[in-house]
């Protein structure tokens, strides 16, 4: 793999998880279960720092860094519960047409700690797939069970701060 190849592919890949990252905030305001959401706030987390990684990597290579991509449109079609069937669906899906379009690609990358990188990357999109696809099955505890004294009341809001 030539450097500009290597450059093109981190580029490529950088700007469609930061794609996906954004859609999952953005979708992260419809799910007012507290563990769905927890779920996802620490799905988001993670590809944050996925993201920083590869800006990283980016900057080590040398192309300026690319725009960031349109803001996402998510406007689910159901209400109340429902909407965690839609969405998180629909996540579990993107992230598992991501790693199957990257992970041949990943494989020619020549540059050890890239690969490394970017295999990584995948395998925890993996991970969150699954959580995601656990959610749009209707469980609560796919990053852990609470307490039976922690009783859930109320929703989360889609905004931090209410003035």
């Amino acid at each position: 793999m030539t450097p500009g190849d290597l450059r093109q592919l981190l580029r490529d890949f950088y700007v469609e998880r930061l794609a996906l990252l954004m859609r999952h905030e953005a979708a992260a305001r419809f799910i007012t279960d507290y563990d769905i959401n927890n779920a996802y706030q620490y799905v988001i987390s993670r590809e944050e720092t996925h993201v920083s990684w590869l800006q990283r990597a980016l900057a080590n290579e040398g192309p300026e860094m690319p725009p960031d991509p349109a803001a996402p449109v998510v406007n689910p079609t159901r209400k109340g519960a429902d909407v965690v069937q839609e969405l998180a669906g629909e996540d579990a899906r993107a992230n598992q047409q991501f790693v199957e379009k990257w992970r041949g690609p990943i494989e020619q990358v020549t540059n050890a700690r890239h690969r490394g990188m970017l295999r990584v990357i995948l395998g925890e999109m993996l991970e969150h797939q699954r959580l995601f696809q656990q959610a749009a099955e209707g469980r609560t505890d796919v990053i852990g069970t609470p307490l039976d004294m922690h009783v859930r009341r109320g929703k989360v809001l889609s905004t931090r701060w209410v003035e």
